[in-house]
């Protein structure tokens, strides 16, 4: 296996792999509902591409208003960190673009994974596209 990188997509360029990835993961396994997948929201985030030498694995965006999401990693390189990689780029991001607060909407069974990167569960339990999600916020961590 090659080195994961990963680097800023551009949405119009890089559009074949965000969309076979997020097909992949939440339409397909998760039976998303395709026009629940595909939001005005792409075209105004940031997108990241994690790529195994020059094949795309993994995707997430970050959308101007702070909110991260569409973090997939197609199933073959599930466990190689690649999630965590494509989470600590949108937090960079944000960083940079001086976000004070992330949102995201996590699956349920996924919440340990955005706690442990310091998101912290704001809201119930909720069913979206037939899926158990917690609403998460993290605060940016001033220098010291």
């Amino acid at each position: 296996m090659n080195e994961i990188s990963v680097r800023v997509a551009d949405w119009h360029r890089d559009y074949p792999d965000l969309r076979r990835i997020r097909e992949a993961v939440f339409v397909v396994e998760q039976a998303v509902p395709p026009e629940q997948e595909w939001d005005g929201d792409d075209e105004h985030a940031v997108h990241f591409l994690a790529c195994e030498g020059e094949f795309a694995v993994g995707t997430a965006r970050l959308t101007p208003d702070g909110h991260i999401g569409r973090v997939a990693v197609l199933k073959d390189w599930r466990g190689l960190s690649i999630g965590e990689a494509l989470l600590q780029a949108a937090i960079a991001q944000a960083a940079r673009q001086g976000l004070g607060e992330l949102k995201l909407t996590a699956q349920v069974q996924a919440r340990a994974f955005y706690e442990r990167q310091g998101f912290e569960v704001v809201s119930d339990e909720f069913v979206e596209a037939g899926i158990a999600h917690v609403d998460m916020l993290r605060r940016a961590r001033l220098a010291v």
